[in-house]
């Protein structure tokens, strides 16, 4: 099959990052991308799934919480050992 060459531009750090761990499976940038576009046309769609970071309400409340803890500590209580902490929530469960 005939090459052609395509020219991409992406940050000095992210290409010496994707060349050692590549180097590190035996191929270089070059094989590397093609696998990814290879697959990218075998599967009709980008090989991976591409998702944004967003916690669940869970996470957004605990984050809430340790951000409430940490500006009023006095509101909270607080113990010296892992034991004791242990000992009061099985206490009160």
């Amino acid at each position: 099959m005939a090459k052609t060459t395509a020219n991409i531009s992406i940050d000095a750090e992210t290409k010496a990052k994707a060349q050692a761990l590549f180097a590190d499976f035996g191929m270089d940038l070059s094989t590397a991308i093609n696998i990814f576009l290879r697959q990218a046309i075998y599967e009709n769609a980008i090989p991976f799934a591409i998702t944004r970071n967003v916690p669940n309400q869970t996470t957004v409340d605990a984050m809430d919480e340790y951000d409430e803890m940490e500006k009023h500590p006095e509101k909270y209580k607080r113990y010296s050992t892992f034991k004791e902490a242990m000992k009061d929530v099985l206490d009160n469960a």
